[in-house]
C-alpha cells in the first residue's frame, strides 16, 4: 500500500512529532454538527485544527514505518501475552532482519491512536471503528466466544504505573484500540487469577520519541522544543463543562492572553504528550506532569487533595451511545467506584472520557465497568503552535 502523504510537513528538527488524531467531524454535546464558525458555540474543537496527518509505509516484510515519527512497527502483534512475557520476549525478538526491537512506551504506543474511531456498543461490533489504522496494522476485537468482551483489545506498553491501582495492584499502562482509552491495567487477571494478557507490539527507531524538552519562557508560557508546542504554564484554575471550555479558550484569545490570540483546546494526543509518567500523587505528591507547570488542586471523590482531569478538544465517539463524551487526561488519580469504595482505578496519566454536559451528582457511583468517576467540570490547559 502506498504511504498516505501528510497534509502538513513536520519540522525536521523535532524529535517528538505529535501526529494528528485524524478526527475530522465536529460535535455539540450529543451529536455531529456542521463545524461552527468563530464566535459560535462549540468553535475550536479538534476537527478544526488539522495538524501533521498520519503517514505510514508498509515495508512488505511485516513492518510498518511511521513517516512522521521515524518509528518502525511490528505489523501483527500476534497472540496475547502477559506483561512479563512481553518484556522478556523483547530481548530476542527478531523481525525483517532487525534485532534492536523494544517494547514500546505508552507515549510511543499512543502515537498510533486515531479518534476517527468509535467505541463499540457492549453487545455488537457494528458500527464501531477501531482507533488504529487497520489499513496498516492488524487488529481484532475481543473474542466473545471465549468469554472476552468486545472491547478486550488492550495493547500493553513498557510503562508501569509508579503507584498502584485497585487498592494495591501492580499496574502497567496500555492503550485499548477497541474503545479508545489509556488505562492502567493490573498485572493479574481477576477472572483467571493468572497474569493478565495483552497484545504486545515491538518498535524500533527514534529513541527520542516521547522525551519532552521543556523551556520556561518566563512569561507564563512553556515551550516544548521536542514537540514544538507552546503551553500555558498554568491551567484554567477552575472546572467547566466541554462547551464552556471551548468558549473559555476563545475568551482568552479575545484578550490576547499572555501575548497570543491563537490558543486552542489541545487535542487528545497533544495533551497526553505532556504527561510525566514518572510522577503520581501517591509517590511524588504531585500531578503526573513536570513541575515546571503550575497545577490546580481539587478535592477528590474521597475528600482528599488531588489534581484535576483536563479536557481535550477531542470527542470520544460511541457507536452505541451517541457522541456526548469528550476526551480528558487524568493528571491526578483516575478514580473508579469498585467494591463499594472509590479507588485509583486506572492511574494518573490515564485517558478516559466524560459526558460533555450535565450534573456530576447524577453519577454517585461513577459509570462503566470500573465505575469511572464522572466530574464533567474539568480543567483546561491551553496550547498553541506548531506545525
Amino acid at each position: 500500500m502506498e504511504p498516505t502523504a501528510p497534509t502538513t510537513t513536520p519540522k525536521s528538527d523535532l524529535g517528538y512529532i505529535v501526529v494528528d488524531t485524524r478526527q475530522d467531524k465536529c460535535y455539540d454535546n450529543s451529536q455531529e454538527i456542521t463545524c461552527p464558525q468563530s464566535g459560535e458555540a462549540f468553535y475550536g474543537q479538534d476537527a478544526q485544527f488539522q495538524g501533521v496527518q498520519s503517514a505510514y509505509q508498509d515495508n512488505g516484510d511485516g513492518t510498518i514505518t511511521d513517516l512522521n515519527t521515524g518509528l518502525m512497527w511490528q505489523q501483527n502483534p500476534g497472540d496475547k501475552m502477559t506483561y512479563k512475557k512481553a518484556v522478556a520476549n523483547a530481548s530476542f525478538f527478531n523481525l525483517a532482519g532487525y534485532d534492536d526491537w523494544r517494547l514500546l512506551t505508552i507515549k510511543e504506543l499512543y502515537s498510533l491512536i486515531l479518534f476517527s474511531g468509535t467505541d463499540p456498543a457492549p453487545e455488537s461490533i457494528e458500527p464501531a471503528v477501531p482507533f488504529i489504522d487497520t489499513n496498516y496494522f492488524d487488529f481484532e476485537y475481543g473474542d466473545i466466544s471465549t468469554g472476552e468482551r468486545i472491547i478486550d483489545s488492550q495493547f500493553v506498553s513498557s510503562t508501569k504505573y509508579v503507584s498502584t491501582t485497585m487498592g494495591g495492584d501492580d499496574t502497567v499502562f496500555g492503550v485499548n484500540f477497541a474503545d479508545g482509552r489509556i488505562k492502567g491495567y493490573g498485572l493479574t487477571d481477576p477472572r483467571t487469577r493468572g497474569g493478565k494478557e495483552f497484545y504486545a507490539m515491538y518498535v524500533r527507531g527514534n529513541t527520542e520519541y516521547g522525551i519532552n524538552a521543556f523551556i520556561d519562557n518566563i512569561d507564563g508560557t512553556i515551550t516544548d522544543s521536542a514537540t514544538g508546542l507552546m503551553w500555558a504554564q498554568s491551567d484554567s484554575g477552575r472546572g467547566m463543562d466541554w462547551e464552556d471550555a471551548l468558549a473559555w479558550v476563545q475568551q482568552k484569545n479575545d484578550g490576547n492572553y499572555l501575548g497570543y490570540n491563537d490558543w486552542r483546546l489541545p487535542n487528545a494526543k497533544e495533551l497526553q504528550s505532556i504527561v510525566d509518567y514518572t510522577r503520581s500523587p501517591a509517590t511524588t505528591n504531585s500531578a503526573a506532569i513536570a513541575p515546571i507547570f503550575g497545577v490546580s488542586t481539587i478535592t477528590d471523590e474521597v475528600g482528599g487533595t488531588n489534581y484535576p482531569f483536563c479536557w481535550a478538544g477531542t470527542t470520544h465517539a460511541n457507536a452505541g451511545g451517541g457522541d456526548n463524551a469528550g476526551v480528558y487526561i487524568a493528571f491526578g488519580e483516575s478514580f473508579g467506584y469498585m467494591m463499594n469504595s472509590w479507588v485509583d482505578a486506572h492511574g494518573a496519566g490515564s485517558q478516559r472520557s466524560d459526558p460533555k454536559s450535565g450534573d456530576p451528582d447524577n453519577y454517585p457511583q461513577g459509570r462503566g465497568p470500573q465505575g469511572d468517576a464522572i466530574r464533567i467540570n474539568n480543567y483546561v490547559r491551553l496550547v498553541r503552535g506548531t506545525w
